[in-house]
């Protein structure tokens, strides 16, 4: 049985899979999403998406997907796990997400990769006149030489607008790799910073994903002290507001209740800081094993 069926609803709302049918958009987000497609519209070049954890930069990456995607003539590519050991390993997967013909692929060069690519750039989005976009996710670890490949692909331009449109999305140790760099750093042109959410935004991003999951009672689900309680203990972060909110769901279907109240809440939120105390000891346990093991460990452990 599904829970959220047992409530009414049609679908599971507080997923932390990033899907773009549930972006909430606060004013911070709605402002980030325009700037991105404005920039991109413009051909701008680099834009960078910065944020703490759980801040929805993913999830506002995917409604960015989805809107570019409708647009036929738009060219747009996304790499999710951006971890790569050699330039060619980078331009290699590149080429595959557009599409682009390498000659003699098993003795392709960085070099060759990198021509390739070039002349892609060149044929759609300057003949063809289309909108390449390449977003790249978890900006964060990617290695200094792909920093370098970007730039030298960002530098491939017309009198009027860059042919590549890229959009960097990470956290915020990104923006200090990037300072690091004044040469990468001085051709960003739209620089976006997800922050927490008010309270205000999280009532609504609650009401919102209950709304697209079908909810449609006239009595809400959590009371305004509640919706205060979960602003207070998830500091405002979109990804633990939706966790919590799945908890609190969970709760009311296993004590077969139909209203989240600050009660309701805080219980909820009792029992999972007692699981963490639980995870934190098992962890404590594991490391003195490991401390045992090693050479001198068990001398350790009989002299404690």
């Amino acid at each position: 049985m599904s829970y959220y069926r047992t409530l009414g609803l049609s679908a599971e709302p507080f997923s932390t899979s990033p899907d773009p049918a549930f972006f909430y958009g606060s004013t911070e987000h709605r402002d980030a999403l325009c700037r991105l497609q404005i920039s991109i519209a413009l051909k701008r070049g680099l834009c960078v998406m910065a944020g703490d954890i759980g801040t929805g930069k993913t999830t506002l990456g995917r409604r960015l997907a989805q809107v570019l995607c409708e647009d036929e003539s738009v060219d747009f590519r996304m790499i999710l796990n951006p971890y790569f050991r050699t330039e060619k390993q980078f331009l290699s997967r590149m080429a595959g997400l557009f599409h682009v013909p390498v000659r003699d692929e098993k003795r392709a060069n960085a070099l060759d990769y990198m021509e390739a690519i070039e002349q892609y750039l060149f044929t759609a989005g300057v003949e063809q006149n289309r909108t390449v976009v390449l977003l790249i996710d978890e900006a964060q670890i990617l290695p200094d030489f792909v920093f370098e490949v970007l730039r030298i692909l960002l530098n491939y331009e017309t009198n009027e607008f860059k042919i590549l449109q890229l959009v960097l999305a990470g956290q915020l140790e990104l923006l200090p790799r990037i300072a690091a760099m004044p040469n990468f750093w001085d051709r960003i042109s739209t620089k976006v910073m997800l922050k927490t959410l008010a309270p205000g935004d999280v009532r609504d991003l609650i009401q919102a994903r209950l709304r697209a999951a079908g909810y449609h009672a006239a009595q809400p689900l959590f009371t305004p002290d509640a919706v205060e309680l979960i602003h207070a203990h998830t500091e405002g972060l979109p990804r633990r507001v939706n966790i919590l909110c799945h908890n609190v769901l969970e709760y009311l279907v296993m004590y077969d209740t139909k209203k989240a109240d600050r009660k309701t809440v805080q219980q909820v939120i009792e029992r999972e800081s007692a699981s963490d105390d639980f995870r934190s000891i098992v962890f404590e346990q594991r490391a003195g094993q490991q401390d045992a093991e090693e050479p001198g460990g068990f001398l350790r452990v009989v002299n404690a």
